[in-house]
């Protein structure tokens, strides 16, 4: 597993990591057994960063984590806050901060979270002070040793950027998703803060595994948030309509070498961009986690494969979604 130093963290973290979010809800039933067996196998596999959040099955996904941590605590643990509630600016401050903050720290069981990101808030809170200010002082009371954003804009994600202390920007990179790479990554790399890719495989539509008749079950977002029913639309399929990723997929389909999966294609076009730090596939069950690992070892995609990819995306996806996010 290769491994990629993120400055602004002072530590490596593994290109590969684990999202966590398909271990708390909103992905259909994943029961205990099949959650921690994710978790294990992704660790055996050289996996150090798993990304959760407090809001995950409402803290379930914590819980899990935390479990792991307890038996084998060998992986850098992001989380993320702030979702659990309204969605409005003003309770983005200390005294809600520090509250999220203790039930975070419980359900991990530990005294000081490796790494907190704010969970894709209100626009506006990126450009506030007295947010910075009040994670500062968490770090200097010793609950966090870092913090970053998540975001679901790329200007929001420049915002934070000129923050000397974000340490990490999360943000949705996949091949149906390029805008990321024309800014937001160089001024990342250049500041040292940290890109952790999230949505890699577009919502499960580039495992290439779906097709028209696919139905998701009720308490999937892949069901309930087709159009921005929960929360941003741009979660579920990294907001392009289901129909038009389906014909990119297709086109997709002839880019990838033999004997490797479209999945394994997909996480390794991430990993081949400049500034990627982590890539983070989630992951249902113990060999989904182990094939998504197996994406570091692969060869980098060809000039061709890039090329193709890049010409599917301005062809098939740009007009949908490259103005919106």
């Amino acid at each position: 597993m290769e491994n990629r130093k993120i400055a602004r963290l002072g530590r490596e973290v593994s290109v590969v990591g684990l999202g966590c979010w398909q271990l708390g809800a909103d992905w259909g039933e994943v029961d205990e057994n099949d959650a921690l067996g994710v978790l294990h196998a992704a660790a055996d596999n050289g996996v150090t960063f798993f990304d959760t959040a407090d809001v995950y099955g409402d803290g379930r996904s914590e819980r899990l984590v935390g479990r792991f941590l307890a038996d084998r605590g060998d992986v850098f643990v992001a989380t993320k806050m702030g979702r659990r509630a309204e969605q409005v600016p003003e309770n983005y401050v200390a005294a809600n901060f520090r509250e999220w903050n203790d039930r975070s720290r419980r359900n991990l069981g530990v005294d000081t979270l490796d790494l907190v990101q704010l969970h894709c808030p209100p626009t506006p809170v990126y450009s506030s002070d007295a947010v910075y200010d009040a994670l500062d002082a968490m770090v200097e009371e010793g609950r966090i040793k870092a913090y970053g954003v998540s975001v679901e804009t790329c200007e929001e994600a420049l915002t934070a950027l000129a923050r000397p202390h974000v340490a990490s920007v999360q943000i949705i990179l996949n091949c149906l998703r390029l805008k990321p790479l024309e800014r937001v990554l160089p001024v990342a790399a250049e500041a040292g803060a940290g890109i952790i890719a999230r949505v890699p495989l577009a919502s499960g539509l580039l495992s290439g595994r779906y097709t028209a008749d696919t139905t998701f079950a009720e308490n999937d977002h892949r069901n309930f948030n087709r159009h921005g029913e929960a929360f941003d639309v741009g979660e579920t399929f990294s907001g392009v309509p289901y129909e038009a990723g389906l014909a990119a997929v297709e086109r997709l389909r002839g880019l990838v070498p033999e004997g490797q999966a479209l999945a394994q294609f997909a996480l390794r076009w991430i990993i081949d961009q400049p500034g990627v730090s982590t890539v983070i596939p989630g992951a249902r069950n113990a060999a989904q986690a182990t094939a998504n690992t197996a994406a570091a070892a692969l060869p980098a995609l060809s000039p061709e494969a890039l090329a193709g990819v890049r010409e599917t995306y301005d062809e098939l996806i740009r007009p949908l979604v490259h103005d919106r996010w």
